[in-house]
């Protein structure tokens, strides 16, 4: 079936772009780009941010609960150390975890978060002075640095603030369409200006991708309205293989009825779940953690209270009991979701429970990188010569096929701040020359591709129906006959908007129809491969629950996946060990 790219070859084009030229572009403005910009510009004087959206709007300003490092600082968790930490996240990723690159997360989070703070992010003390820190699900220790519940936003402002001392460029609202590349390098990227339509054409010694997660192919999800998988969708062009598609995280606690994030931080406080019979549940599912299992554990205990017919009121959601909180922890410790839940769901914390159900939330999967965040090639062992990823759109393989919480943002800082480093020292070195006018008229603007289109079926008609096949077939608990029918589903989807499809607003400026069109490509596109990797594994890991198959199998799935498509449009999956897998 023939699908139409958002750029396509053809020579008669004529179209103009605007050039911009920098040292590095890195598109994306979430916490793992800022750090990305700040490490490259100790080596560069000319850096660049690109954002779909207002650079303070990125997703990890809503990340809440905390960044985990094992200081031991306190007296509860003196004896913490990095290889507790590093002990903790294999476990909780299913050993599915590279050893390496989990060694690099956890032996440098000390020294990375310590960085933070000192660059100025807020972080909560005791009333001794002491860096504060909370329990978290899957930690052996508590080990969560936090800024009350808005940890995220205090990170992502302070790297912003950072990065406007430094001189980064910034392009706010410019859509990143595609790579411009040739044998494994990248020489640009090609995108528009959102607010006139303009198309952009940025050339670049290096790129780094942070263009954050894609949980809005789900119905029920935490993550943002801009959280498409934009960065998947480039790579997916471009014949890069992704990685551990088919582990799809969901969140025990989002609001009931909207997904919006209730962090766990609730329960790293003292917080209980409670099923519809009043009764606080776990202790039937994880006896010793309880509320603190790690996440897919809670969540599919949740979802199995909630199938038994253990929902309040026989519906689909459960509590969230915070009222043994006195208000003044509620106010100085869980704000944020004081607020939300005030606000979304008409609850007072201190006086009722927050009604709750679990959210599609992270993606453990994404582009694969080496440890230096370098994108890995189609050619088996090789990689890209100058293309980087970091963030929740990347994979260097430290969360395994289950992250644990407050494990994103130390990745985010860790690996952009590595990306960062070793992307401008590639920038440095001699490269081809930058693109040409005659190369850039080998493209077809996307935008007009989708402004030309004559169908009846609207972008949000496609993007709801997405949305339901995902939740219904690659969800929480999935089923291979499920995920053939969800497969089949997508497919169909894919036919209508190559066939059918139209925007009703055919204007360039500021026209979010059109960019909900462009989104809905790559959207359709990385669905497919997640659920074609989730068919693929049968077993059980993580948050990867096959009904069918409900068994973990180490003898044959201890293995990371790779899926892609070819140049003749066939999907293809292949796979390779763990990494240090056998050493423990």
């Amino acid at each position: 079936m023939g699908f139409v790219l958002i750029l396509s070859y053809k020579k008669e084009t004529k179209k103009t772009m605007k050039k911009i030229n920098h040292d590095l572009v890195i598109v994306g403005g979430g916490a793992a780009g800022l750090r990305a910009a700040i490490e490259a510009s100790k080596v560069l004087d000319d850096v660049a941010v690109v954002s779909k959206v207002k650079t303070l709007r990125s997703h990890s300003v809503a990340a809440q609960g905390g960044i985990a490092a094992p200081l031991g600082n306190l007296p509860e968790n003196k004896h913490d150390n990095w290889k507790r930490h590093y002990k903790d996240t294999v476990k909780g990723g299913g050993d599915l975890v590279d050893r390496d690159a989990c060694e690099i997360l956890t032996q440098n989070a000390g020294e990375n978060v310590i960085e933070l703070e000192h660059m100025g992010v807020p972080f909560n003390r005791t009333e001794e002075g002491w860096l504060d820190q909370r329990p978290f699900g899957g930690h052996s220790l508590p080990r969560a640095m936090y800024a009350a519940d808005r940890t995220g936003h205090a990170i992502l402002y302070t790297l912003y603030g950072q990065n406007l001392k430094l001189g980064t460029t910034f392009y706010d609202e410019y859509f990143i369409l595609d790579l411009v590349s040739e044998d494994e390098r990248v020489k640009g990227l090609i995108g528009y200006n959102i607010a006139t339509g303009e198309p952009v054409l940025f050339s670049a010694g290096a790129v780094i991708l942070a263009t954050g997660g894609c949980s809005q192919s789900y119905e029920i999800t935490s993550s943002g309205r801009a959280s498409t998988g934009d960065g998947l969708g480039m790579a997916i062009r471009a014949g890069i293989p992704l990685e551990d598609m088919e582990f799809i995280q969901f969140h025990p606690t989002g609001l009931k009825g909207r997904g919006i994030l209730v962090s766990e931080a609730a329960r790293g406080e003292g917080g209980y779940l409670i099923n519809g019979e009043g009764e606080r549940f776990m202790h039937n599912y994880e006896p010793e953690l309880m509320e603190l299992a790690p996440r897919d554990v809670v969540t599919r205990a949740i979802q199995r209270e909630i199938n038994a017919g253990r929902g309040v009121g026989g519906e689909d959601y459960l509590y969230l009991d915070l009222t043994h909180f006195s208000r003044k922890k509620i106010e100085s410790k869980i704000p944020t979701i004081n607020q939300l839940a005030q606000d979304f769901a008409d609850v007072d914390p201190a006086k009722n429970p927050i009604p709750i159900q679990p959210t599609a939330h992270y993606c453990m999967g994404g582009v694969p990188t080496d440890l230096t965040g370098r994108v890995r090639s189609r050619k088996g062992g090789e990689f890209w010569n100058n293309l980087y990823a970091a963030g929740e759109v990347a994979c260097v393989s430290v969360h395994g096929a289950n992250r644990l919480g407050t494990n994103s943002l130390l990745e985010a800082v860790t690996f952009g701040k590595r990306a960062g480093k070793h992307a401008a020292c590639q920038s440095k070195q001699p490269h081809s020359e930058e693109i040409g006018e005659e190369e850039a008229r080998r493209y077809e603007f996307g935008p007009d591709l989708l402004l030309k289109r004559e169908g009846s079926t609207r972008p949000h008609q496609i993007r709801a129906r997405l949305k339901e096949v995902m939740m219904e077939t690659a969800g929480i608990f999935r089923d291979g006959e499920e995920l053939k029918e969800g497969l089949e589903r997508i497919r169909e989807l894919k036919q209508i908007y190559s066939e059918d499809f139209r925007l009703d607003d055919r204007s360039r400026r500021f026209n979010t129809e059109l960019m909900s069109g462009l989104e809905l490509e790559n959207m359709l596109n990385y669905s497919e491969l997640i659920i074609r990797s989730a068919l693929r594994r049968e077993e059980t890991r993580g948050a990867h629950y096959r009904l069918d198959f409900p068994e973990r199998d180490d003898s044959n799935w201890l293995r990371h996946s790779f899926v892609s498509r070819n140049p003749s449009g066939e999907v293809e999956i292949e796979y390779r060990p763990v990494r240090g897998a056998s050493e423990g």
